[in-house]
């Protein structure tokens, strides 16, 4: 089994910390830059290899992601979080946040459904240099033509933002989403299994492409990031606290006879 040295964790972690800011895809980079670099970088950090420390790690550093993001929009998630339960005790949805709470579980699902089912298939298929390379062009082409069509349609979009707020008015108008665009623009997370794509990036083009504005399009995505991040550190919670993990606490630079 490859273990990762203080040094390949540093600089990954960097990359997760700063692609996580921009519609970039972080995962990609985190499959593109081993393979630059070479060497053990290449054999240690290597996400399609069986029982995958590397794989582990970044989970690891998404479900972090995930736990910021909770702690940065911790006022939303208390009131979506609290519609939900509102809605469930009283069988009822009749808020903005209760109807936007079911909106996320909903949109939440395919994705959930295709990682179930395909997360091997991807990370063992797609998570390689090449088709990690392409994929990231791929995600540029998608947010230059999302850029262009909101040039295009500039003039009803500064009309739209200028009668807005972020925070609890933003999240009324995302609440009045029908449930389908709501789902579909979730299911665009799909496109994002593939290392290459960015989820942020997929989702806002999903939402601008569906009528939302640049802004509440950024703000669903985050929204939606969360479940799924959470989600997919749940499944492998297994890797994090099993056997991987003596790769993870003790880097090969600090192990006993290795060389």
């Amino acid at each position: 089994m490859h273990h990762m040295s203080w040094l390949e964790a540093g600089v990954i972690g960097a990359v997760q910390g700063i692609t996580e800011l921009f519609p970039v895809s972080s995962l990609g980079h985190s499959v593109l830059i081993p393979a630059v670099i070479g060497g053990s970088w290449q054999a240690d950090l290597n996400v399609s290899s069986p029982e995958s420390p590397y794989l582990a790690f970044i989970v690891g550093l998404h479900v972090a992601t995930a736990v910021a993001l909770i702690i940065y929009f911790w006022r939303d998630w208390l009131r979506i979080l609290t519609g939900l339960i509102t809605s469930i005790a009283h069988r009822s949805v009749r808020t903005a946040d209760q109807r936007l709470a079911w909106l996320l579980v909903l949109a939440t699902i395919p994705v959930g459904l295709v990682g179930l089912v395909a997360e091997h298939w991807f990370r063992t298929t797609l998570s390689k240099p090449v088709p990690t390379a392409i994929f990231i062009m791929i995600n540029g082409l998608l947010l230059l033509g999302a850029e262009a069509l909101r040039r295009r349609d500039r003039t009803v979009d500064t009309e739209y933002v200028d009668e807005r707020t972020t925070g609890p008015i933003s999240d009324r108008q995302l609440a009045r989403q029908p449930v389908g665009q709501a789902t579909l623009i979730g299911s665009a997370q799909i496109l994002a299994l593939a290392p290459g794509i960015s989820r942020s990036g997929v989702t806002m083009v999903a939402g601008m492409l569906r009528g939302l504005n640049r802004e509440d399009a950024a703000r669903f995505s985050f929204l939606l990031a969360t479940p799924v991040i959470l989600a997919a550190g749940a499944l492998k919670l297994g890797d994090l606290t099993g056997p991987l993990r003596s790769a993870l606490l003790l880097p090969k630079t600090f192990r006993l006879g290795s060389h």
